[in-house]
């Protein structure tokens, strides 16, 4: 049984892990705190999924999700992730984590700079334009006029792949905004972020081109 790895038990990870494991996945979760402090989630989650430390969440699970902001400095765990797929949920919020220069700039995306510092994992940004209660809630079988769509970015292809893969299962189709250098057409404010809880596949496609890169000095 595959297990994911999850570092960031709050709303966006923990709902991931509900997902994830009504699909029949195993979950080790971790947060900045220790395991102990998640026995209330975990017991809540059920027999599929225990607390951990972030190193060994992240050296339990085939692969990882980081639901987590970036930091400038890495706090992620390097050696544990390395060979190993990483879906980065995060999304570049200034008025939360402050300003990081090479953003504003345009000269990366918050998830290339997360690669830069994973540089032995391969790194898709993956959930980033939709509510976390929504993974449950507005899930539909392949197929479904109403299904929705969620972008996938990645510099590999075999990690665009899993995330495909993952998201069908958790019931959504998904549009490849690959590679990470397009990943801000899905960021706060852009047309598929304001349209999350509506877009299909084709509107998904459609509003990616519609995004506006607002770039400061």
């Amino acid at each position: 049984m595959t297990t994911i790895g999850i570092i960031g038990a709050g709303e966006v990870g923990s709902q991931i892990a509900r997902a994830a494991l009504a699909s029949g996945y195993q979950v080790v979760i971790a947060n900045s705190r220790g395991p102990e402090t998640l026995e209330r989630l975990v017991a809540e989650l059920g027999p599929s999924a225990r607390a951990a430390y972030a190193a060994d969440a992240a050296a339990a699970g085939d692969f990882a999700v980081v639901a987590v902001p970036l930091k400038l400095v890495n706090d992620m765990p390097v050696d544990e992730l390395a060979g190993k797929i990483v879906l980065d949920t995060n999304n570049y919020m200034p008025w939360r984590d402050g300003n990081f220069p090479v953003i504003d700039s345009g000269e990366k995306t918050v998830h290339e700079l997360r690669q830069e510092q994973l540089p032995t994992s391969k790194v898709a940004k993956a959930f980033t334009h939709i509510q976390a209660h929504r993974l449950l809630t507005s899930a539909r079988p392949a197929g479904a006029p109403d299904r929705l769509a969620l972008s996938v970015s990645s510099n590999h292809p075999d990690a665009v792949e899993l995330v495909t893969r993952l998201y069908d299962q958790f019931g959504f189709d998904t549009v490849d905004n690959s590679p990470l250098s397009e990943s801000w057409r899905t960021g706060p404010g852009q047309p598929a972020w304001l349209r999350h809880a509506y877009q299909n596949r084709q509107e998904l496609a459609l509003n990616l081109t519609r995004a506006r890169r607002a770039v400061r000095a």
